[in-house]
This record gives C-alpha cells, structure tokens and sequence, in this order.
C-alpha cells in the first residue's frame, strides 16, 4: 500500500512550551488510524499542521504527495478538494440548512449548477444514512448525532481519499458513538477511504480502528496495530487501556 499522509520530525513550540519534539510517522492508503494520547499532549494541533491550518516550527507534513507547507495558495486549494475534514464541533454553519451546508465545497471548489448540486447533496445524505427531507432543517433542529452526520456528508462531498477526524464521538451518547464508528468504518471499506482521527473513545479504538499512534511528551511512544500498541509497557498506554479492563466476575 502506498503511503498517503507522512510526518516526519515535527517540532511544535508555543512561547517557551515544547507541544511536539519531533514527531514522526506514515500513514497508508486504506488505512483506518488514531491518534491518542493525553490531555495536552498536541494531538488537535498536529491534525491541523497536517492540513495546513496551522504551521509547525519545523518539519515535513508531506499529504497527498504534496509537501504541504511548502505549497502556494493554488497548490493547497487542489490538495483540500483531495481531502475531508470533520471538526470537534461539526463545524456547520448554524445560518444556513442542512442541505446548504453540504452544499458548500460544491460551490467553494467546483462549477457545478444548482441543479446538479441539489441530487449529490441528497446522495451524500443517503450517504450517512439520513433521509432526504433532513436537508430542509437546520443544524440546530438535529440532534447530536445526526448534526455529526451532516458534518461527515459535508466532509465527503468531493469524495476525499482520505478523511481528517478530530474526536469524532465526543459529545455523543454511547449508542450514537457506536452507530458513528460503525459508519466511518463501513464507509472506509466500501469507498475504499483513507481516515486518521484524534480520538480518546476506546470503544472507537479497540471496534473500528487498524493502527494506534500514541502521543506523550511530545514523541511517538508506541506506532502499530492497537492489539500490539495494548502491550505497550509505557506507563501512559498502560493506564490508558486499563480503563478499559474487563471486570472480574461477579463485579458486575
């Protein structure tokens, strides 16, 4: 498998705060990945040096082929048709509808009519597994969930090789976070679909995801498939999963 995303030593200083010292790792294509790590360890940060929100202090962050912050304006609006990105929040724009939101890259990054615009904004709907009448409400008439949903269709729109999620189940209810995963995960093998999320969900972590990076201190403490980054003998990966231990018998 050819790589899609590389990062390699990545440092990240804020004033006299060190976030990253030299971060590095690959992703490939297909591949669905994580990111973990603890509070303040970077991670939201290092998601957005690598789309070319926010520039590090130094190092490569190499997407797509393209070195992205060695790119110039016309480069980096080729590379963010190639690319999705689902925020914390959603990120939707509160004014317009559900349809209107999804609606944007079309308009942002293509020269579509309206009238070829309006049935992919129902596919992309039909898409996450939304009904189309969903494109008439707006962001704040949904429910967490489906507001998550929207942001996901909006994401794929351009049909992206790879998709950027930061927290994708914070603020959802168990069930809603489950029936999310399930989502990325089927979407990933149907479309063939690149995904890297920052998560700290360890049902997200041990159901759906193939490869754990985990973040501490500013390095890679452990790269791999999560069933080997469990038997990781860092002292943050081990009290990380233990959360996450099976209850004796009878403790429940």
């Amino acid at each position: 498998m050819d790589t899609v995303l590389e990062v390699k030593d990545i440092v990240t200083r804020f004033g006299a705060d060190l976030v990253h010292d030299g971060v590095s790792f690959a992703v490939r294509r297909g591949e669905v990945a994580a990111l973990i790590g603890g509070s303040g360890t970077g991670k939201s940060v290092l998601l957005k040096e690598m789309i070319g929100l926010l520039r590090p202090t130094s190092g490569t962050v190499r997407l797509l082929g393209t070195d992205v912050w060695k790119s110039d304006e016309a480069q980096m609006n080729g590379l963010r048709r190639r690319f999705g990105m689902l925020f914390q929040d959603g990120a939707l724009f509160s004014s317009l509808s559900v349809a209107e939101n999804i609606a944007v890259p079309f308009r942002e990054h293509t020269d579509l009519s309206e009238d070829v615009i309006a049935p992919l904004v129902g596919f992309k709907l039909s898409l996450v597994g939304l009904a189309p009448d969903v494109g008439r409400k707006t962001p704040a008439q949904l429910s967490g969930g489906m507001r998550k949903r929207v942001a996901l269709a909006r994401a794929l729109a351009l049909e992206p090789e790879i998709l950027f999620l930061d927290e994708p189940t914070s603020g959802l209810d168990p069930i809603g976070a489950r029936a999310f995963d399930s989502l990325v995960r089927a979407l990933s093998d149907s479309l063939g679909l690149t995904v890297f999320m920052v998560t700290h969900d360890l049902d997200t972590l041990l159901s759906i995801i193939d490869r754990a990076i985990a973040l501490s201190a500013g390095k890679v403490i452990a790269d791999g498939p999560v069933d080997q980054v469990v038997r990781s003998e860092h002292p943050w990966i081990r009290e990380y999963f233990s959360a996450r231990a099976p209850h004796k018998e009878g403790s429940r």
